[in-house]
């Protein structure tokens, strides 16, 4: 597992124990209101557009997630563009959550 993922298995277990990481969900807004495990709703389409308004420190872990990894894997290209350091994805995205519940 590189440091630039969190497993399913990980980020459950870390919530499991009360931790907060910082989440940012990159799905569209009717997605994230069907399932989500919490987190900022920031969709794809419009993160490059509020990047500088984060309010994040550049060294703050960041955990993007989607329904698969996919498009979570591009926002955290994009987060890393903007100089966020520390950003992991989601391996699997929610469905590998899903599977674990």
């Amino acid at each position: 597992m590189s440091s630039l993922s969190i497993s399913a298995a990980e980020l459950t277990e870390r919530l499991g124990k009360g931790e907060k990481p910082v989440i940012i969900d990159v799905r569209e807004q009717i997605e994230y209101h069907t399932y989500n495990i919490g987190g900022a709703n920031i969709p794809l389409s419009v993160l490059p557009g509020k990047v500088d308004d984060f309010g994040y420190n550049k060294t703050d872990e960041l955990i993007v997630i989607c329904k698969a990894g996919i498009r979570s894997r591009t926002a955290q290209a994009i987060l890393q563009q903007h100089g966020y350091q520390n950003v992991k994805n989601l391996t699997g995205g929610l469905i590998a959550i899903q599977k674990l519940l």
